[in-house]
């Protein structure tokens, strides 16, 4: 008998074969059940599509048979950067596991596409398979990475040795590195422009930067990044830094820092954060500089909780803001992408019980979470390099800053869940009670720049430009190339990227329709929110020589100050 026909009839029985497994995958599927998602009085079961289920069957049947009747002679390392090297591409037999593996993993993945019904539940049980089709990849595993044991041959075994160490040396700290932490210390090479902290209260630090030129605009710029980061994703090195680009654009600006919390800031609240935080550091920089407006930038979660500030200064006929900046920021929680697997009325009611009366949301979870929302490439990429290859992470400033993780206290941690993700309730007029004022973005007449990335997986693009239907007020929308992080740190020396603008002041309901009529730029948006932003900063007039204002707001120390360098 020739070698065809045996192939060929490896292939046919491969397919009966094949032809029960898939049946007991599909049972197994289907007995899946997840907790009930909001307004659900019960555990709700997955169905599948028989169309779509019929015709993924023949695909799987099809590609199977084929990679079968191959065989190892014709296995060629897949396109994946996983299994891309010299020992995956001269090992036959890990290139057909590889190709294999992505088969499966492509067949679990329409197999989630097919489910009926809930999209919330296809949603949550995709989530729950892309984490499991990554953690079982065979390039995570000594046994099955090709170019892991090539390394180890080379180098006669000093990469599983070297592998171990960073092992233990991760367990120590408490998360997989991501970059060599000890080549970077805040404010000896991240966070380095030249400023003071001028005021601090238990919850942040307010830092004011020394001005770069000779004469600065009147009206002064108060920054307010995320708290659920550290400041300094604003201030990584001097040439991409938005903080140092602000302060050479002539912008008198101040800084908000978060404090790190411990168990004594467990009991802070949404309130806290808006008015001894936001509105605080508004107040605080007016005071040291005489003017009775300052421009403000929100950023992500800082974005948010300075919505709310505007919301409780318009309450009181107060109008201390002349214009508002919001990058990466939600205001209108309709579409939060991928978080909103994680979101249900359980989910918030426990995290209500577990601390929405005292406690901390502990940031080593939060960056854990993030994470997993790409594990290949910020999860399994690491434990690869490090553990199974033993080498150690190329320095990389913006990874040594998604590691520097912050907590959160607990009952500010569960309204935002609730009133934000859950309940959708800053857009409802008077439905929210902040700081004693009912909120009604409505009343927020100031202009506004917003700006989204297109490809942000924590603030979904066309939840960026819904913030357009939110805020009344005159408005400019700049859309960004790249993601949440990547898309707001592009400095325009950088040449990189490109981003869109619309010039005619029309907003139609959706981001499709706004893009009809934007144009594309090359490069970064940085100049053109630079340019607006001038059109509402006044006249220049002299930099001040000193840090402060009297004996009131003296300098405490340098910038960065000590709030940032605190480890959660």
């Amino acid at each position: 008998m020739s070698s065809d026909s045996l192939w060929a009839q490896s292939a046919q029985k491969f397919q009966e074969i094949f032809g029960e497994s898939w049946q007991r995958v599909l049972h197994a599927f289907e007995q899946i059940e997840l907790p009930a998602v909001a307004g659900a009085e019960a555990a709700t079961s997955i169905h599948l599509a028989p169309d779509k289920l019929q015709a993924l069957q023949k695909q799987y049947v099809d590609e199977a048979a084929k990679l079968w009747a191959e065989g190892l002679q014709a296995s060629q390392p897949p396109a994946d950067k996983r299994f891309a090297g010299e020992g995956w591409a001269s090992n036959p037999v890990a290139a057909f596991s590889a190709a294999a593996y992505l088969l499966n993993a492509r067949t679990l993945m329409g197999l989630t596409d097919a489910i009926e019904g809930n999209q919330k539940i296809r949603a949550k049980v995709r989530f729950g398979v892309e984490q499991w089709i990554a953690a079982m990849a065979p390039s995570n595993f000594l046994a099955f990475n090709a170019e892991a044991q090539r390394k180890a041959i080379e180098t006669k075994g000093e990469s599983i040795a070297k592998g171990m160490a960073n092992l233990m040396h991760d367990l120590r700290q408490g998360h997989v590195s991501m970059t060599d932490e000890s080549l970077f210390e805040v404010g000896r090479n991240v966070a380095t422009t030249e400023g003071a902290v001028v005021y601090e209260n238990d919850l942040f630090q307010l830092i004011e930067y020394k001005p770069l030129t000779d004469k600065v605009y009147e009206r002064p710029f108060v920054l307010v990044p995320p708290c659920i980061n550290k400041f300094y994703i604003l201030d990584l090195q001097p040439e991409n830094s938005l903080i140092r680009y602000s302060v050479a654009q002539g912008h008198h600006t101040f800084v908000v820092s978060w404090r790190n919390p411990d168990e004594s800031l467990a009991h802070k609240t949404w309130d806290d954060y808006v008015e001894h935080g936001v509105m605080e550091a508004i107040d605080v920089t007016r005071q040291i500089t005489g003017a009775s407006q300052v421009n403000a930038l929100g950023f992500c979660v800082g974005g948010t909780i300075l919505s709310n500030a505007l919301g409780v200064h318009a309450a009181r006929g107060e109008h201390p803001v002349a214009s508002a900046t919001f990058l990466t920021t939600l205001i209108d929680f309709t579409d939060t992408g991928i978080l909103d697997v994680f979101i249900s009325e359980g989910f918030v009611r426990m995290r209500e019980l577990q601390m929405g009366n005292g406690g901390l949301m502990s940031g080593k979870d939060l960056a854990s979470t993030f994470s997993f929302l790409r594990p290949n490439d910020l999860v399994w990429n690491y434990v690869v390099g490090n553990y199974l290859k033993g080498e150690t992470p190329p320095p990389f400033d913006l990874l040594y800053w998604n590691s520097d993780s912050t907590n959160l206290p607990g009952p500010f941690y569960a309204w935002y869940l609730r009133n934000t993700y859950l309940e959708n309730n800053l857009i409802k007029p008077g439905k929210l009670t902040v700081c004693g004022e009912k909120l009604d973005l409505r009343k927020l007449k100031l202009p506004v720049y917003i700006y989204g990335s297109r490809e942000d997986h924590i603030v979904p693009i066309n939840a960026a430009y819904a913030n357009t239907q939110v805020l009344p007020g005159k408005k400019r929308f700049v859309m960004g190339a790249s993601g949440h992080i990547a898309g707001v740190i592009n400095p325009p020396a950088a040449n990189k990227r490109m981003h869109w603008t619309r010039d005619d002041g029309k907003f139609p309901a959706t981001l499709d329709a706004w893009l009809e009529g934007a144009t594309e730029h090359k490069g970064s948006w940085w100049q053109d929110w630079s340019d607006w932003l001038a059109g509402h900063a006044g006249k220049q007039i002299a930099a001040p020589k000193r840090y402060g204002k009297g004996t009131k707001f003296k300098a405490i120390e340098p910038a960065p100050g000590r709030y940032v360098k605190q480890k959660a």
